[in-house]
C-alpha cells in the first residue's frame, strides 16, 4: 500500500514538473513576442522620429531660401512659408509629380516668374488653392455675403486647381508682349554699338547699361552672366531662346547664331533683322487694326446703327403722326 501511495505521488510530481515546464514555455514565448514588438515598436518610433527630423530639416531649408527669395506678389510672399511647411512635402521628390514638375518649370521661366516660385511650390500652390477657395466661399456664404450652394463650392475647388496655370499663363502672355515691343529698339541699339566698333558681347553690355528696363534686357543679362560663368556665346543665346520660348525671338537668335558661325558681321546682321522686325511690326498692327474694326461692327449694329435711325427717322414718324391729327 505504501509502495502505490509513493508511486502516485512521484506520477504526480512528475506530471506537475511537467505542466510547470509547459507554463514556462508558454509563458517564455509569450514574452519573446512581447520583446519582439517592443522592439518593433521602437524601431517604428526611431524612424518616425528621424524621419519628422528629416521633413523638419526639409522644411527649414525650404523656408530659409524661401526668405532669401523676394516676390512681386503679395499672395505669394503671404502663403510660401505655409506651403513649404505644410504642402511641399506632399510633392517633393515624388516621382508622380516628375512631368507636372517639368510643365511647371516650363512655364514659370516663361512667365518670370523662377525667381518667384519654385516648381514644388508652383503644385503646393495648386493643392493649397483647391482648399482655400472652397473654404472661401463657404465662408462667404456663411456671413451671407455670396449665395454659394454645394455646386457653387465643389466648382471653387476646380477652379482652385487650375487657377495658378491661367495665372502664369498670362503672365507669361503680359511678358511675350512686353519683349515684342522692347525688340525694335534693342535690336537697333545693338546694331549702332557694334557698327561704333564693339563686338557683340560689349554690345550686349551697353545695351544692359544704357537701356530701361524691360524682360528682354533682363534676358540678354542673364545672357552676360551664363557668359562670364564660362557659356559659350551660343548656347546662352540658345537658354536665352528657351526661356523666352517665342517664335520671333528664336528666329533672331538662329540667325545670330548662324552669322558667329559663318563670321558675317555681326552689325550688318543686326541692322537688316531691326528693319524686319518693324516691318513685322507694322504687319501686326495692321493685322490688329482690321481685327479690331471686325469686332467693332456688331456693337455698331446693336447699339449705335439703332439709335442713329431713332434721330434721323423718329422726327419724321413724330410729324407723320401728329400732323395727320392737327
Amino acid at each position: 500500500m505504501l509502495r502505490k501511495t509513493q508511486g502516485f505521488s512521484g506520477k504526480c510530481r512528475s506530471v506537475l514538473r511537467r505542466r510547470t515546464t509547459l507554463e514556462l514555455l508558454a509563458n517564455s514565448t509569450w514574452v519573446s513576442w512581447v520583446g519582439v514588438a517592443l522592439i518593433g515598436g521602437a524601431l517604428f518610433l526611431l524612424g518616425r522620429v528621424l524621419q519628422s527630423e528629416e521633413d523638419s530639416r526639409a522644411a527649414a531649408e525650404a523656408l530659409s531660401d524661401s526668405s532669401q527669395r523676394t516676390s512681386t506678389h503679395a499672395f505669394i510672399r503671404k502663403v510660401r512659408p505655409l506651403l513649404n511647411q505644410y504642402f511641399v512635402p506632399i510633392v517633393r521628390g515624388k516621382g508622380t509629380w516628375e512631368n507636372t514638375r517639368r510643365k511647371a518649370k516650363r512655364d514659370l521661366i516663361s512667365a518670370g516668374l523662377r525667381d518667384e516660385l519654385t516648381p514644388d511650390e508652383f503644385i503646393a500652390l495648386k493643392f493649397f488653392l483647391v482648399l482655400f477657395f472652397p473654404v472661401t466661399a463657404a465662408v462667404l456664404k456663411a456671413l451671407d455675403l455670396v449665395d454659394a450652394g454645394p455646386l457653387l463650392i465643389a466648382g471653387a475647388s476646380v477652379a482652385g486647381w487650375f487657377y495658378p496655370d491661367f495665372w502664369a499663363k498670362g503672365r507669361m502672355q503680359r511678358r511675350q508682349t512686353e519683349i515684342l515691343k522692347a525688340m525694335p529698339f534693342v535690336v537697333d541699339l545693338l546694331a549702332l554699338s557694334t557698327e561704333a566698333g564693339l563686338d557683340f558681347i560689349g554690345a550686349i553690355g551697353r545695351v544692359v547699361e544704357k537701356s530701361k528696363g524691360n524682360p528682354l534686357v533682363e534676358e540678354f543679362e542673364q545672357v552676360l552672366r551664363e557668359i562670364r560663368v564660362g557659356s559659350s556665346r551660343q548656347d546662352a543665346l540658345r537658354e536665352m531662346g528657351q526661356r523666352i520660348n517665342m517664335t520671333e525671338v528664336n528666329s533672331f537668335i538662329a540667325i545670330l547664331i548662324s552669322a558667329d558661325q559663318m563670321g558675317a558681321p555681326i552689325g550688318r546682321v543686326l541692322r537688316q533683322q531691326s528693319e524686319q522686325i518693324r516691318a513685322e511690326r507694322m504687319l501686326r498692327a495692321e493685322k490688329a487694326g482690321a481685327a479690331a474694326a471686325q469686332k467693332l461692327l456688331l456693337p455698331i449694329f446693336l447699339f449705335v446703327f439703332p439709335a442713329v435711325l431713332m434721330m434721323v427717322i423718329g422726327p419724321l414718324v413724330l410729324g407723320m403722326i401728329y400732323g395727320g391729327k392737327t
